[in-house]
């Protein structure tokens, strides 16, 4: 792309992603000054904004955020995991991170399908609960089969899990304490339970400090998942590409980003004091793609929707804090203590 090109490029995508970044700066400040998960304050935001969506003006930039930025966001993502920090906690750990997810893909993707959810949106809802929330209900999006309902499912997943997260931070502390785990064993169920980052460490911290420590790093092994479990899907859902009603997407290019920066990040490439520079900007990216997703969104689409999603995600949740409460149960002795 030569300069003109690209000074034409930028002066069309201008104004949607000025108007993203906007109500993604909002949302921040908003949830830094008053608490509250800053995804779920972004798609309100968002919404507010819904009529320029239609703008020809806007339009083009707040396409590109719902797309590329997404996955710019997801590829800086892979800065703030090495394999050294997941190799700490021992290899009983990861295999119950490892089964945690793949089970709860599985079993989660059988939940919404008898809630009469569709394939595509099954799929969504049990992979943002197994790994990472409203980040990875992002970037499985990315993969899946595109309908005329593929954003409006987006969105009420990332609601979803937002909300169902922020509620597990409160409760599930409590429950550490009533299943009287130890501060290690505590750090391993939050961590692999709740939802998104930021609620995870919440939680962890609200236990103990040693607590909080554990979460983090349990909860960047089920980051570490994200790219195989996005290709797996990407894979599995190519044949429904040639379908009349979707239109598909190709091999998930973004995703070899996410694993050359983790691989770099791994072998110490990335400096110590980068990392959180790019876990930040990653962040953003992600919260003006939810901010982006909001503008995209009718409040009268949404509610006529009905309360099968919902009843879908309350019971993947329940399913994976159930299976991992039961592992660190069971075998508490191979678990670090």
């Amino acid at each position: 792309m030569n300069i003109v090109a690209f000074r034409d490029k930028t002066r069309v995508l201008a104004p949607g992603l000025l108007l993203c970044a906007t109500i993604a700066l909002a949302s921040q400040f908003v949830a830094t000054r008053y608490g509250g998960p800053v995804m779920l304050y972004a798609i309100l935001f968002g919404i507010a904004f819904n009529f320029l969506n239609a703008d020809e003006k806007t339009a083009p930039g707040i396409q590109f955020a719902s797309k590329r930025v997404l996955q710019l966001g997801v590829i800086l993502l892979g800065a703030a995991v090495t394999l050294a920090e997941i190799a700490a906690l021992g290899w009983a750990t990861a295999l119950l991170v490892i089964f945690a997810v793949t089970t709860t893909i599985g079993v989660g993707w059988a939940i919404g399908r008898a809630a009469g959810l569709t394939s595509s949106h099954s799929t969504l809802s049990a992979g943002a609960v197994a790994i990472c929330g409203a980040s990875a209900a992002m970037a499985i999006a990315s993969v899946l089969p595109q309908t005329k309902e593929s954003e409006r499912n987006l969105l009420l997943t990332v609601v979803g899990v937002t909300t169902l997260s922020t509620v597990a931070m409160v409760l599930y502390p409590s429950l550490t304490h009533l299943l009287q785990l130890s501060d290690m064993q505590a750090g391993v169920f939050l961590g692999a339970t709740i939802h998104d980052v930021a609620q995870v460490i919440g939680a962890g911290y609200i236990v103990s400090d040693e607590a909080g420590a554990v979460a983090a790093v349990v909860k960047l092994m089920r980051v570490t998942l994200l790219a195989p479990a996005v290709f797996f899907i990407a894979m599995t859902f190519a044949k429904k590409a040639a379908s009349a009603e979707a239109t598909g997407r190709a091999f998930p290019i973004f995703l070899l980003g996410f694993a050359a920066l983790m691989i770099m990040n791994s072998l110490g490439f990335i400096p110590d004091n980068l990392r959180p520079h790019l876990a930040g900007a990653s962040r953003f990216a992600l919260v003006m793609a939810v901010s982006a997703l909001g503008v995209k969104t009718s409040l009268k689409e949404l509610f006529e929707v009905g309360p099968k999603p919902v009843a879908a995600l309350l019971a993947q949740t329940a399913w994976l804090a159930i299976f991992v409460g039961a592992i660190v149960l069971i075998f508490a002795d191979v678990l670090p203590r």
